[in-house]
């Protein structure tokens, strides 16, 4: 049944042998190759993307922190612009309120100086109607500047009287 022949198995040997140490030369090498070259590109890739990565990562904080500096800075301006506008708004009403003193002074002035021009009237009107009563109560005319003397002598001591 079955014939172990010597020659034909160690020629079919010999063959698988030959066979293995060509395909292991002219198909396992360049294979192996081809995967260590794949390989190490794959890699290569891995390692470019990882540090692509992290400049991405150092990118975005970077921009983070220059986002968080010009919203801090920009609080500051607002915060000064504020600052800046309450002051001018106290200068503005410190002003309004000097001009309203100065103009409620000038007014208290003029109204005492109206005030006494109408009494030195009232005084020089009053004067020329008592030497006038007087005159027509004596029958004749008396001295106007004598008289006119008395009457205001005598007004002074009633208005310092009234004080």
């Amino acid at each position: 049944m079955l014939d172990f022949n010597f020659w034909s198995i160690f020629w079919a040997v010999l063959n698988v042998l030959i066979l293995f140490a060509a395909l292991r030369i002219f198909l396992f090498k360049p294979i192996n190759k081809m995967l260590d070259d794949r390989r190490q590109a794959v890699q290569k890739d891995y390692d470019d993307a990882e540090t692509a990565r992290k400049e991405a990562e150092e990118l975005k904080q970077q921009y983070a922190d220059s986002i968080s500096e010009a919203k801090e800075e920009a609080g500051n301006i607002i915060r000064k612009a504020h600052e800046d506008a309450e002051a001018e708004r106290a200068a503005i009403i410190n002003l309004s309120h000097s001009e309203a003193e100065q103009i409620i002074s000038s007014a208290n002035t003029s109204i005492e100086n109206e005030r006494k021009r109408v009494i030195q009237e009232a005084h020089f009107e009053i004067a020329d109607l008592a030497i006038e009563a007087a005159s027509k109560i004596v029958g004749e005319n008396l001295d106007d500047e004598k008289n006119r003397r008395i009457v205001d002598e005598f007004l002074s001591r009633e208005e310092d009287e009234q004080k």
